[in-house]
């Protein structure tokens, strides 16, 4: 192995040393034999105790292979997030790769969903990073081109495949997503890069590649889906796409733009998981009503927002939004949904610190969950100020109500009221 960099792995002018290790030797050093009895040796290590570990590894193995297993047995702690322990542990890769992955279980609803269509056998996965979709589409039973242009990223993606046994279903090829040719494969999965040198990239235009070029390449194509940021704008969304927002455990993770036969263009869909529900509407919904706070409230999941399906929980709980700008929903009746988190009302207070403090100290609270849509203020500065304790617990909304500012308080729904 080379010479040790003496720089620390995040330190910007370690690129410019000329004695930077080579990333994708030291990644290929990870795949010999002493290489995975090294990390195997690191599976169970422990981040504050780096340094001893590190010395004491330096001993009987190259410093360079043991910083490249340091730095892998971290991502693959990271990963474990995403791809649970048995996959995360025997997976590959990159602190983008880590960062910019699907979550399993997004990417496993997917390919179900071009699994169900019954006609895609085949997919081209283009921007396929260190391939995670790729492996949700082989579980599947689909065989996968997954094409990455960095050969660092393309090396990781074809480990992965073989740590997991999924090599026969997936072809790793090094190059330019424009230069494929996705004639022969019934459907192109493509996840354009959405961070920078900057961070986050809000423009679809400024995606790598853009997404006018992804919709080309989707539209080309029998069936496609294009992986996007969940804030993208209506107005952006190609007409000849279905819009899906997916959220997982209560977050919003990603929008999916669904094109070709099976697909309904112009609709939008919520995928609620890991429960799997769908809720969706190929028109655009009435507006809701709006009334006074009754004893239940309900907060949409995130997915529903985003595919602006507020209206059709408000219709299905016979409710009302309490403010035409704020998607808390209110009703006189218990009501359960995969696609809302309900609350029993005790409360009604206009924006006051000192009442709620009052309140709070009356009711002996000591634990106080704070929410908010239409306030300025943050929950964390709001505990602080109430000085809890007691033994009870309670939520806080702080929100608009018929456009004044007004402190909700009541508690989860546990079950039929």
């Amino acid at each position: 192995m080379g010479r040790v960099n003496a720089l620390a792995p995040n330190d910007p002018s370690a690129d410019d040393r000329s004695d930077a290790p080579d990333p994708l030797a030291a990644f290929l050093a990870l795949r010999t034999p002493e290489g995975a009895a090294l990390l195997d040796e690191l599976r169970s290590y422990d981040p504050a105790q780096e340094l001893a570990t590190a010395t004491r590894l330096r001993r009987t193995h190259p410093a360079a292979l043991v910083s490249a297993a340091l730095g892998q047995a971290r991502l693959r702690q990271r990963a474990v997030a995403k791809f649970g322990t048995e996959d995360a542990y025997r997976m590959f890769f990159t602190p983008n790769g880590v960062e910019q992955a699907t979550r399993t279980s997004v990417a496993a609803h997917r390919a179900r969903r071009f699994a169900k269509t019954g006609a895609v056998r085949t997919v081209a996965d283009l921007c396929c990073g260190i391939g995670g979709d790729a492996i949700a589409l082989a579980r599947a039973g689909i065989s996968v081109l997954a094409v990455d242009r960095d050969p660092l990223t393309a090396e990781v993606a074809r480990a992965n495949a073989a740590a997991l046994g999924l090599d026969e279903l997936i072809e790793v090829r090094c190059a330019d997503v424009a230069e494929i040719d996705t004639a022969p494969y019934d459907a192109v999965f493509v996840d354009p890069a959405r961070r920078g040198g900057r961070g986050r990239i809000f423009d679809p235009e400024a995606y790598s590649p853009p997404l006018s070029w992804a919709t080309g390449a989707a539209l080309a194509a029998p069936r496609a889906a294009l992986k996007i940021a969940p804030g993208i704008p209506h107005e952006a969304i190609p007409a000849q796409a279905e819009a899906e927002w997916i959220s997982d455990g209560g977050d919003v993770k990603e929008a999916v733009l669904w094109f070709g036969e099976g697909f309904a263009a112009g609709s939008y869909r919520a995928t609620v998981l890991p429960a799997g529900a769908t809720l969706w509407s190929g028109a655009p919904l009435p507006a809701a009503p709006v009334g006074p706070v009754g004893r239940y409230l309900y907060e949409p999941d995130g997915a529903v927002i985003r595919a602006h399906l507020v209206a059709d929980i408000v219709a299905r709980c016979e409710g009302r939004l309490i403010d035409e700008t704020i998607a808390y929903i209110t009703g006189d009746r218990p009501y359960e949904s995969p696609y809302t988190s309900g609350y029993e009302i005790t409360d009604e207070l206009p924006f006051n610190m000192k009442k709620l403090k009052a309140l709070l100290r009356e009711r002996k609270v000591g634990v106080l969950t704070v929410k908010k849509r239409g306030s300025a203020v943050e929950p964390e500065e709001l505990r602080r100020r109430m000085k809890l304790q007691g033994p009870n617990s309670a939520t806080v909304f702080l929100t608009r109500v018929a456009g004044a500012p007004t402190m909700l308080i009541g508690h989860p729904l546990t079950g039929p009221a």
